[in-house]
Formats: C-alpha cells, structure tokens, sequence
C-alpha cells in the first residue's frame, strides 16, 4: 500500500472511541499505509472507568473495520495501560500479528476527573496519574523494548495538552500528569536516540471529542457563562486562528512526528492550539 507509513505499523492506545483523538490519529495513519493495532480498555472494571468515557470491545472493532477500508491492516487489543504486562503484551501483539513495531502513540487519558482543588480525593489523583503519566511510561517502555531489537528506529509520540504548558483550575492531576510528560519525554528521548527512536508530545488545546464535550458543559458552569455556545464563543475569541481544535489538528502533527520528515525532531513538545498557547 501507498504512503508515508507503508510497511509500518502502529499503536495508537486510547484509540476506541468514535469521534475522539485516538480514532482520528489511528485514522489518519491508515490513510498513509500504516497498519494499525485500535487499543482501548474495552469494559468500564471501577467507577474511575466508566462506561461513557472507554471505548468498548464492539466500537473498537466498528474502527478497525473503517480502517481496513483504506487498504491496510487493522486489529484491536485492549488494554488497561495501568497494567503494565497488558501494555507488554500489546506491544507483542502489534509485532506478532503485523510483523513490526514502528510507531507508538500514547493516547490514553482521563480528562474527566474535574474538580476544585479541595475536593480532589486521593483516589481521583491516583486515577489520573495512573493512566495520564504511568500509563505513558509504560507504553513508551514496551514500544521501546521491541523497537530496540527490531534496529529500524521508532517513533513514540505523546498525547500531552496545553495543559502540559499551562494550569487550569480544577484540572490539578490532569494538569500535574501533562507536565509530568514533557520530562518523561526528553528525558527518554536522550536515552532513545542512540537507538534512532525519536520521543515528542503533542500538545493540543481544547478539542470538542466526546470527552471535550462533558467539558464544555463543565466549564461553562463553572465560569458562569451563559450557555455552552456562550462559553465556546469566549474560547474561540482567545485564539488567534479563531476556533477550537479539531481532532484532524492533533492527527495532522501526529503524522508529521511519526514521518521521515521529523527524522531529527526528538524531545520536544509542539503545541497544537491555534496560537493560544505560545510557549
């Protein structure tokens, strides 16, 4: 098959949900010729899981399938990226069922956890931090144990926030686990690089997914705005390009990290937003 990623193939967790980031980066990739591994939880297992924020073992399959119809492979392997032998053994299952490990995009997240300051729980840290940033670590060491023997390089890209950048209230553990990954990545990407592995984050602004909905109705509580569309106006004001995100945006800059073209990019964290977040 034709494209950038022709022969290779990649790994995009947290990618089982219509409309999401996840199904949008694993879609644009396909486009390109990459095989795709569609990776999510696939069953809500605590009240830190629930049902409408996962992507289920049905949806992740009516992905896959969309994917395929652009002429490459596609499989689904779900996985609880707190695990760390479910992410090992994900990263397996890409190597052994497409026959390589190239790109790894660690897309998980809990961005629904939003509370002020003093009625976060211990729980609600723990959960945040387990996925956001463990869960990270843990992908980006799996995808690394098989790309290092593979010696064909690797791309590994995170899917951080301008909240990687820049706090928010009531966002503290999200907030806190977004920062966290720009170390996790330049650190990794030193110790990667010997190996031709590059390691970058992706830094978007506020994306209107499924998730990115719940926040809108959120936030516009929260700040006292008039209605939803009231509080997206205000947002799209800020912006210097005059909207929100689109998950195409995140996809687009994905793709460019995972090509030939960002061979000598490592360590860096690009932000996505339009001009809103400028450093």
């Amino acid at each position: 098959m034709a494209g950038r990623f022709a022969g290779k193939t990649a790994v995009v967790t947290g990618s089982g949900r219509r409309g999401g980031l996840g199904e949008a980066i694993a879609r644009r990739l396909a486009q390109e010729g990459a095989a795709v591994v569609v990776s999510d939880i696939g069953r809500s297992v605590d009240p830190s899981t629930p049902a409408g924020m996962i992507g289920g073992t049905e949806e992740m399959e009516a992905i896959a399938a969309d994917l395929r119809q652009y002429g490459g492979s596609a499989s689904i392997r779900p996985c609880d990226v707190r695990r760390w032998d479910e992410v090992r053994a994900l990263a397996d299952h890409a190597k052994e069922t497409h026959g390589s490990l190239d790109i790894w995009v660690n897309n998980a997240g809990i961005g629904y956890i939003m509370k002020p300051l003093m009625e976060v729980r211990p729980e609600d840290w723990n959960a945040v931090i387990d996925v956001n940033l463990t869960g990270c670590f843990y992908g980006l060491k799996a995808a690394a144990e098989v790309m290092i023997p593979q010696g064909t390089g690797g791309r590994i890209v995170n899917i951080a926030s301008q909240a990687a950048k820049s706090g928010f209230p009531h966002a503290q553990a999200y907030t806190a686990s977004k920062h966290g990954l720009v170390g996790l990545t330049r650190s990794a990407a030193i110790e990667l690089g010997a190996h031709q592995i590059t390691v970058n984050n992706v830094c978007p602004n506020h994306v209107t997914t499924g998730l990115g909905a719940w926040q809108n109705e959120y936030f516009a509580k929260v700040t006292g705005a008039a209605s939803v569309e009231a509080y997206l106006a205000a947002m799209a004001a800020r912006i210097p390009l005059g909207r929100p995100g689109k998950p195409e945006d995140t996809a687009d800059a994905v793709a460019f990290l995972c090509s030939d073209e960002a061979k000598y990019i490592t360590a860096e964290s690009m932000n996505v937003s339009g001009g809103e977040e400028p450093h």
